[in-house]
């Protein structure tokens, strides 16, 4: 195949039922506080201590700075989230409401680098084949400016239901699509015999649960989904290196260049949009909401 050497049926299975599982610990997560307290604090407390320095060693594919950050960084963002959602008053507090924007930002910039460090990889690094070139660097372009059109974080509010989700509705659909294309390439390029599996099957359980369970709340779906990732992933490597479920990355690199390229084409378009919003509406985008005037945004906003 084009993307990957082979995708037998037992394994797309495998896909589809870490798409749904992820979708339904999101769900049991963002639904009640005490078991996100659980997941996102005390677990990883006791995985800290107890199972990552051996499973996720120096020398595992989760052994790197990389994996470790992006744990760390990903359960941060869920404890900040819950802090902005259970807090009586903390949505009301504008720095507060700019650590989401910051979070993410932080987490694609973490990629960003990861990116142009890979660039001059060639043979097995991290242990996995993993070939740098220059798609890496129009991949990583995209992920600059993937991060400079997060937008509006000053209209996050606290949904009025008994869920409390933190909605976000400037995060419209082009710029979620923008993030998964940039997030799959980069994961595609930098740890491509996980691709199938973090890049694909975790995208979808954020997106999914973001078009069609919970709108606007993209942002918590996707720290939710990448946290339950991550601690599954270094606690069981074995099952995307070397169990019969793992899909290898064909390492192509004319794919790599096909992936980095729409990744790249995608997020220019997204910020043409929106510097060409910004400026016909002399919007200030470190205040304002960008996209008030679509029925998008107000279908999310009036909820």
């Amino acid at each position: 195949m084009f993307l990957f050497e082979s995708i037998p049926w037992y394994s797309a299975l495998a896909g589809v039922v870490v798409t749904l599982t992820l979708i339904l610990l999101n769900e049991i997560s963002r639904r009640n506080k005490w078991a996100a307290g659980f997941f996102f604090i005390i677990l990883p407390i006791l995985l800290t201590i107890f199972v990552w320095p051996t499973t996720a060693a120096e020398g595992t594919t989760v052994g790197s700075w990389f994996a470790w950050v992006k744990a760390y960084s990903a359960l941060a963002g869920c404890v900040g989230f819950m802090a902005i959602r259970y807090i009586k008053g903390a949505v009301n507090n504008k720095y507060l409401l700019f650590f989401p924007a910051f979070i993410l930002g932080f987490n694609i910039f973490e990629a960003v680098m990861r990116e142009f460090q890979t660039l001059s990889f060639e043979g097995i690094h991290d242990g996995m084949m993993i070939i740098g070139g220059e798609w890496n660097i129009l991949n990583g372009l995209a992920g600059i400016l993937n991060i400079v059109t997060i937008c509006g974080w000053a209209g996050i509010y606290i949904s009025h239901d008994k869920y409390q989700d933190m909605v976000w509705p400037d995060m419209l659909w082009f710029w979620i699509i923008a993030y998964d294309l940039w997030n799959f390439a980069y994961v595609y390029n930098c740890v491509p015999d996980h691709s199938f599996y973090a890049g694909l099957a975790l995208l979808l359980s954020c997106t999914i649960p973001a078009f069609f369970i919970k709108k606007g709340a993209w942002l918590q779906h996707r720290a939710h989904t990448l946290g339950f990732w991550m601690m599954f992933v270094m606690c069981f490597p074995s099952f995307v290196d070397t169990s019969i479920f793992a899909v290898k990355s064909s390492h192509n690199t004319d794919a790599m260049w096909l992936v980095s390229i729409i990744s790249l084409v995608f997020n220019i378009g997204v910020f043409i949009y929106q510097f060409h919003k910004i400026r016909r509406l002399k919007l200030k985008p470190l205040r304002d909401e960008l996209h008030t005037d679509l029925a998008v945004y107000q279908e999310v906003a009036a909820k």
